[in-house]
């Protein structure tokens, strides 16, 4: 799935976490930038894994790396 499709298949929130990986920002940092917990990032990402068919935390960081890049 190429990763600039991201902003169609995620949900606002998700592609919010989604850039702030691509910034390199930890779980936790993520968490307190949305004011959510810790918990929900990390349901955040499974979901942004499943729907772009990344299979590893590294995968994921690597792709929205790019994507942030490519903004």
């Amino acid at each position: 799935m190429p990763v600039k499709d991201a902003q169609f298949l995620l949900t606002m929130r998700e592609l919010e976490t989604f850039q702030l990986i691509g910034s390199s920002l930890s779980s936790k940092k993520i968490a307190e930038k949305l004011n959510i917990s810790v918990k929900t990032v990390s349901a955040h990402k499974e979901n942004i894994k499943r729907k772009l068919s990344v299979k590893s935390n590294y995968e994921l960081l690597a792709q929205a790396v790019l994507y942030v890049s490519q903004a």
